[in-house]
């Protein structure tokens, strides 16, 4: 059985446009303003959009329910297994004493916590980013923060703010490795355009995230080291994505803004220091020994995610053992057609059980080689995994359905009527252009998964309108760099990661921290966009658009 999806169901777009939107409108509303459980608000919306699916767009109810649950699956492996892995390593940092000792040595680096905020939420997260992606900067540097003293809230926020800048060259360039072949374009040129665009961005993230945190006086007082921080950071991201590729580019950047930092302080601090309240107590004494072994669980966390990511050694693990197996029902079965493809085309729909080269594997590997490091019994080693589980374990169903939700408006074409409604915007479309990448990472939680959904159509597009190709293909992926801090996924991770606290806040709660911050960006990036459409175009890289 194959189905051709049908993006205006209601015969115009517009109403379509209303009817597509429900789930979605559903699920915001349900979290941030009638406070529901994120797990109950996700299931509520999920039915809807099934409902939209089968009744309004036409979608066979087996092909429905066959997308629901390859995103539930899919929210458990990879993501919710990178998410157990990731929060478990700090738990062991934690119960160890070790963290205790890598907070004062953060510390040292600065007590002030507008830095401290820089060098986790920026730097650091942007570092993990790079190797990892798929969540892991919110959920580590979140952690990070709520041991440092920062209140749950906060930390959330702010690991969401800072996890944005860097998200188009994530996981070693793999949002731009996938947009290359699917729209045609060369894919040295769309690093560069984003290359041009993103560096902007870096440079201000860093104002913006200490201003969320401290107030407009309160950034002011640590301009310098918002400038150095986001400085070296977008140098360093426009040089390697213009003259390397897009591969590298967060995990050298990151390194560098890090470093940048620390050099920094050695000769530069605040006029009034702001610091923490005293981090909570842990029950556990720090630990004693030599201070290196702070570093351990997180040294070795980079690397093996460094390693993991690496595509010889990725290729060789699949090469092992890594099963396809073809989603039944859905497989090859939903046809999407123009303008989305230029044909009618299959949606592939294959479950990779590549445990073996998954970033999950990478961290649970760091957390065993930490655990021998640290000098953990085997058997506490087990009792804490096993806490650790208990404790994301509604966090765990949630993503999982989260991600049934945006697989069924992938598969049924709701979020693709959405996306057409902004590319029917005419002169205008070079400011709606990222913002169609804004809702597509929005909706599926992975600015590869927004490349994958509207690349194609905002080359069409482009090509309609006479707009460069490269320039809004690159434009979909730095627009929804944007989207990730208020997409379910990345919300879910945050309340995760910052949870286990009598203050620690809710799905709602942290989606409402965030969500004109987020909207904001994404508006600054749609008027940069226009002014390289019209006014700056020579920063399009030359006749190859």
């Amino acid at each position: 059985m194959t189905w051709s999806q049908n993006y205006a169901p209601l015969g115009g777009l517009a109403l379509s446009t209303l009817l597509a939107a429900i789930p979605v409108v559903a699920l915001l509303g349900l979290l941030a303003f009638w406070h529901v459980r994120a797990h109950l608000a996700a299931i509520a919306a999920l039915l809807l959009a099934l409902a939209t699916a089968i009744f309004a767009y036409g979608m066979p109810a087996p092909l429905a329910f066959a997308a629901a649950g390859y995103g539930a699956a899919f929210g458990l492996l990879p993501i919710g297994w990178l998410i157990l892995n990731a929060i478990f390593i700090y738990q062991l940092s934690v119960e160890t004493g070790q963290f205790k000792v890598l907070q004062d040595q953060i510390a040292g680096v600065s007590g002030d916590r507008r830095i401290q905020a820089l060098l986790i939420a920026f730097s650091f997260g942007a570092f993990i980013e790079g190797a990892a992606g798929f969540g892991a900067p919110v959920a580590i540097s979140g952690a990070l923060m709520i041991g440092l003293g920062f209140r749950p809230l906060e930390a959330a926020k702010l690991a969401l703010i800072g996890n944005t800048a860097p998200v188009a060259f994530g996981s070693l360039g793999t949002p731009l490795v996938t947009l290359a072949p699917l729209t045609g374009l060369d894919l040295l040129d769309l690093s560069a355009m984003v290359g041009r665009q993103l560096p902007f961005f870096s440079l201000l993230v860093p104002f913006w995230l200490v201003a969320a945190q401290a107030g407009w006086r309160g950034m002011l007082a640590v301009w310098p080291a918002c400038l150095v921080a986001g400085g070296s950071f977008g140098l360093v991201q426009y040089l390697v994505s213009n003259f390397h590729g897009p591969w590298l580019v967060d995990i050298i950047a990151g390194a560098a803004s890090l470093l940048a930092v620390v050099a920094l302080m050695r000769f530069w601090r605040p006029a009034e220091e702001q610091s923490n309240p005293a981090a909570r107590a842990t029950g556990v004494a720090p630990a004693t020994g030599p201070k290196w072994k702070a570093w351990a669980p997180w040294i070795l966390l980079s690397a093996f995610v460094f390693l993991w990511g690496l595509p010889a050694v990725k290729s060789a693990l699949n090469g092992w053992f890594a099963p396809q197996l073809p989603v039944p029902a859905l497989h090859n079965a939903v046809l999407k057609v123009p303008p989305v493809a230029p044909s009618p085309t299959p949606e592939k729909a294959v479950f990779s059980l590549n445990l073996l080269s998954a970033t999950g594997t990478a961290l649970l590997l760091a957390a065993i080689a930490s655990v021998a490091v640290l000098g953990v019994g085997v058997r506490r080693a087990f009792v804490l995994y096993g806490q650790t589980l208990l404790r994301v374990r509604v966090s765990l169903l949630t993503i999982s359905v989260m991600m049934a939700l945006g697989f069924t408006t992938r598969y049924s074409g709701t979020d693709t009527t959405m996306g057409l409604a902004m590319a029917g915007t005419g002169w205008l479309f070079p400011f709606f252009s990222p913002l169609i990448g804004w809702l597509g990472v929005a909706l599926t939680g992975s600015d590869t998964s927004s490349n994958v959904l509207f690349g194609n159509l905002q080359k069409v597009t482009a090509e309609q309108l006479g707009f460069s190709p490269v320039l809004m293909c690159a434009s979909n992926s730095s627009g929804g760099v944007m989207g990730k801090m208020i997409d379910a996924q990345s919300i879910v991770v945050a309340s995760v990661a910052t949870g286990g606290h009598p203050e620690s806040p809710s799905a709602g709660t942290v989606l409402r921290a965030v969500f004109w911050h987020s909207i904001a960006l994404a508006v600054l990036v749609g008027v940069l966009v226009m002014l390289q459409a019209y006014v700056w175009t020579g920063m399009v890289p030359a006749g190859r658009g």
